[in-house]
C-alpha cells in the first residue's frame, strides 16, 4: 500500500490512544486493523512509531506534576551520590517511586530486547492475537477480585516492582494489554487502586520511549510513505487526545472496580477473532 489515508490515520490514531491505556491491547487492535485494512506493516512503520509518541504526550499531560517531581528528585539523587551520601533510596516517597520505576523497567527492557523478533512474528498471526485477547480478559477478571488494596509507594517492595515489570514485558505480545497486565501485577501485589493506576502509567513512559528507540532506526530506514505526512500529523494528534481520555477513564474505572467490563469485551473480541482465523 503506497499511501495512508486521513480516514485510516484517524482510526489508527484513535485505536492507539484508547487501547494503549484502556486494558484492551493497542498492539492487538492495531494488528487487526492493519489486517482488515490491508495495510502492510513496513509501509506504516514510521507512523506506528509516531503514534507511540502521541500516546506518550497524553501521559505527560495527566501526570506532569509527578514527572516533574521525579526529574527533580533524580537530579537531587545524583547530587547526593556525588557528595558521597549514596542514592538514599528512601529519602522521600518520590525518590522511592523513581527507583521502583527503574526496577520495573529492567525486566521489561530485557524481555523486549531478547524476544523482540519472537514477539514481532506474532503480529501476523491472527489466531495468536485472538488467544492473547482472551488471556487479557482473564487477567483483568482475576485482578478485579484479588489483592489487599492497601499498599502505597512506601509499603511497596522491589519484588513487587520486579513482578509488575515482568507483567509489562509479557504485554509485548500482541493482544496482551500493557495497562491490563501492569494493573494485574499492581493489584495482585496489594497496591491500592489509585497508586496501581498511577504506577502502571508512569512505567509506560520508559517502556514507550524504549520501544521508540528500538523501532525508530528501522522505521527511518523504511521511510515515510508518499503523501503520509499530513495523515501522520492528524493521527498523532488523535492518539494524544484519545489517550488523554483513556487515562482519565481508567482512573475512574479502576477506582470504581469496573475492570470486568473490559474482560467481557476482550473475551468476546478474542473469541470472534479465533473463530474468524479458524474459518479462514
Amino acid at each position: 500500500m503506497a499511501t495512508l489515508s486521513f480516514f485510516q490515520a484517524v482510526i489508527l490514531g484513535l485505536v492507539q490512544g484508547l487501547a494503549e491505556f484502556l486494558p484492551i491491547s493497542s498492539s492487538g487492535h492495531l494488528a487487526l486493523l492493519q489486517h482488515f485494512f490491508g495495510i502492510e506493516g513496513n509501509s506504516v512503520l514510521i507512523f506506528a512509531v509516531m503514534l507511540h509518541l502521541g500516546t506518550l504526550i497524553s501521559v505527560f499531560i495527566v501526570y506532569w506534576k509527578d514527572v516533574a517531581k521525579l526529574i527533580y528528585e533524580l537530579c537531587r539523587c545524583i547530587a547526593d551520590i556525588c557528595r558521597g551520601k549514596g542514592p538514599r533510596i528512601n529519602a522521600n516517597p518520590t525518590r522511592r517511586l523513581g527507583f521502583m520505576i527503574i526496577v520495573a523497567t529492567i525486566p521489561t527492557a530485557i524481555m523486549g530486547l531478547a524476544l523482540n523478533d519472537t514477539f514481532g512474528a506474532m503480529y501476523t498471526s491472527i489466531i495468536t492475537i485472538g488467544i492473547s485477547l482472551v488471556i487479557t480478559g482473564t487477567i483483568l477478571f482475576i485482578a478485579e477480585r484479588v489483592g489487599s488494596d492497601k499498599r502505597g509507594v512506601t509499603e511497596m517492595s522491589f519484588l513487587h516492582a520486579l513482578f509488575i515489570g515482568i507483567m509489562q514485558g509479557i504485554a509485548i505480545t500482541p493482544g496482551i494489554s500493557r495497562s491490563g497486565s501492569t494493573l494485574f501485577g499492581g493489584l495482585v501485589s496489594g497496591l491500592n487502586r489509585e497508586f496501581a493506576v498511577k504506577f502502571a502509567f508512569l512505567i509506560s513512559i520508559p517502556s514507550i520511549l524504549g520501544s521508540v528507540v528500538v523501532e525508530l532506526p528501522e522505521a527511518l530506514k523504511a521511510g515515510v510513505p508518499s503523501g503520509a505526512a499530513g495523515p501522520m500529523i492528524v493521527g498523532i494528534i488523535v492518539a494524544a487526545v484519545s489517550g488523554l481520555i483513556a487515562i482519565k477513564t481508567m482512573i475512574r474505572v479502576v477506582s470504581n472496580k469496573k475492570l470486568s467490563y473490559f474482560s467481557y469485551y476482550t473475551w468476546i473480541l478474542g473469541a470472534a477473532v479465533i473463530i474468524y482465523a479458524i474459518a479462514s
